[in-house]
């Protein structure tokens, strides 16, 4: 069957993209623009493929569909900006193809402007056709929260601007066969700003409760507790909880600066969560001391390091940083984590912990830095020396919090 639907792009983007529109009955092809990893279960993959999912390398096919969402991933570049390589890639694949009345569709997390300016440059030299007349063009703000079960693409609104009303309401036909609800905003840049926005809200209120967490650590007090009573408040108050550091493929510098323009604020919030790892360190040095132990030749076993609960998915997560400074102040470090069959640090692989319990119970420290489902952190708490949560999910009293 000729497919309607070409995501572009099978990392943390495309991937769920492509599996709402399989469920939705959306014949739907997935075309990759690198090495990109997803979240998807090996189940979830298979049962898309049941349905009729398909990957191809076959450019030639883009060329076939209705509509096309490029969904490439959009990394750090070396200057700390984004890195706009894949999406380029599949902009020139796509556009040497581009047939008229085709909807074209952006989610990738770029700056404002870039949909209706390099973009669309690309797409419109590369084919010979102009956007807005000869095809539909419009930016939608990915809204993917890995492993959430509560919100999906389904009941998750979907926003959209198109290049012009006719871009937005075609963009609009097909995302109304995939949610409950479609958002239109005035043009792609208010889109693609969308983002921006979401994002650095994000970083900035986990910014805040971090500082908030080194602050009540040197007071005494239970940040916890500060949290369970601060969330009861109904209005004016979202809790957020601290962590050794953030991770995702949405990092705040990929999106602030712009035109020789930052975002103070979001700035700020990269620096302070960005300390984050040092002070795990510095908090697990300080416990080892307390308890008459050095760093130095100290058995360290780290929990969970993947960036996101019950997910393979190691994009930015901290646990590679703390690991780097661990080794730096003579540590042995080793490892376990259910998603993460190994792991390699500094070029060469960290010993993995056959089982948790009894590598818990041998460790001068455990550090709990993703509480997987699979854990039971009651039973750590009592098999581990000392232990060290970063996450806040043990009982209260049987752990050592950030």
């Amino acid at each position: 069957m000729p497919a309607d639907l070409a995501v572009i792009g099978l990392g943390p983007y495309g991937l769920p993209l492509a599996q709402a529109a399989v469920a939705a009955g959306i014949p739907t092809i997935g075309y990759r623009t690198g090495p990109e990893t997803g979240s998807l279960t090996p189940a979830e993959q298979r049962r898309m493929l049941a349905q009729g999912f398909r990957t191809t390398t076959n450019a030639a096919e883009l060329g076939r569909v209705r509509t096309a969402v490029v969904c490439a991933p959009v990394p750090r570049g070396a200057d700390g900006g984004p890195d706009l390589s894949q999406v380029e890639t599949a902009a020139r694949a796509l556009a040497a193809r581009l047939r008229p009345h085709t909807t074209v569709i952006l989610e990738s997390p770029v700056l404002p402007g870039t949909t209706e300016g390099p973009f669309l440059r690309l797409l419109e030299s590369g084919s010979g056709l102009r956007a807005g007349r000869d095809f539909h063009l419009a930016h939608s703000p990915s809204r993917v929260d890995p492993g959430n079960r509560d919100f999906t693409p389904a009941n998750t609104p979907k926003v959209i601007g198109g290049l012009t009303p006719a871009c937005t309401e075609s963009a609009a036909a097909f995302y109304g066969r995939l949610t409950d609800k479609v958002v239109r905003a005035r043009g792609p840049r208010e889109a693609e700003t969308v983002q921006l926005l979401e994002t650095n809200f994000r970083h900035v209120n986990i910014a805040l409760v971090n500082e908030m967490a080194v602050l009540c650590h040197d007071l005494g007090v239970d940040l916890w507790d500060v949290i369970r009573c601060a969330e009861t408040k109904p209005f004016g108050f979202q809790a957020f909880r601290p962590g050794p550091g953030v991770g995702g493929h949405s990092v705040p510098q990929d999106l602030t600066a712009h035109a020789g323009r930052t975002l103070r604020m979001a700035e700020l919030a990269q620096q302070v969560n960005g300390r984050m790892p040092h002070y795990v360190v510095q908090r697990a040095a300080a416990l080892l001391n307390e308890h008459g132990k050095s760093a130095r030749g100290a058995r360290v076993l780290l929990l969970g390091v993947t960036y996101k609960p019950d997910l393979a998915d190691q994009q930015g997560s901290p646990a590679r940083e703390i690991a780097v400074r661990l080794m730096e102040l003579g540590a042995s470090v080793s490892y376990h984590d259910p998603h993460v069959p190994s792991w390699n640090v500094l070029d060469r692989p960290l010993p993995r912990a056959d089982s948790l319990y009894e590598a818990a119970a041998e460790a001068d420290l455990t550090i709990l830095l993703q509480p997987h489902r699979t854990y039971d952190l009651q039973g750590l708490s009592v098999k581990a020396q000392l232990l060290l949560d970063t996450r806040g999910a043990t009982p209260a009293g049987a752990a050592h919090r950030l």
